[in-house]
């Protein structure tokens, strides 16, 4: 898939100060899970790049949460004043969340039993399936929020530790649709 076009400058406060997902959905004793989310979060706070389309101010909170089976993106200003929700369908991103999500535990179970390059084999294939995913979500949001790329891979991250934490409760990611 081709990447969306991205602007290059963007305001000053163009950016995310805060993240948080639905506080509803618990991990359990998931430790990878646990520290994807921690990675994920600790970058996407340190560089990113975030821009609501119309709006010039920032930087901003975003709070991501799954209702109804669709992503919802909160987003305001760092002092709390509300800019807008974006709610967005996760069906184009089913087919890419199930392989995420195989790989992810393959890679999980192979660390100690397969040789390094076996390993690195797993490795590049979950990247190669990411990078895919993170160009999907730049594209789907084009016309509601600018991000980069590498603002696009952390939020999948997020919204992949979202659909685990759902599926501990009870929702599959087969029924994205």
């Amino acid at each position: 898939m081709k990447a969306a076009t991205v602007l290059t400058a963007s305001p000053p406060g163009a950016r995310i100060c805060a993240v948080s997902l639905d506080g509803s959905l618990r991990v359990q004793d998931d430790a990878h899970l646990k520290r994807e989310q921690a990675i994920a979060m600790f970058d996407l706070l340190n560089e990113n790049t975030f821009a609501p389309v119309g709006h010039d101010g920032g930087p901003y909170r975003l709070e991501l949460a799954l209702v109804d089976r669709r992503l919802v993106m909160t987003i305001s200003l760092d002092r709390g004043e509300h800019v807008v929700s974006h709610h967005l369908s996760l069906t184009p991103f089913r087919r890419l969340l199930k392989d995420y999500t195989l790989v992810c535990d393959s890679f999980y179970d192979a660390v100690g039993s397969l040789t390094p390059e076996k390993i690195e084999a797993i490795d590049m294939g979950r990247r190669g399936i990411h990078n895919e995913a993170a160009e999907l979500l730049q594209a789907r949001l084009l016309s509601k929020v600018t991000i980069d790329i590498d603002t696009a891979r952390r939020l999948f991250t997020l919204i992949h530790v979202l659909l685990m934490r759902s599926r501990e409760h009870g929702g599959q990611i087969r029924r994205l649709a």
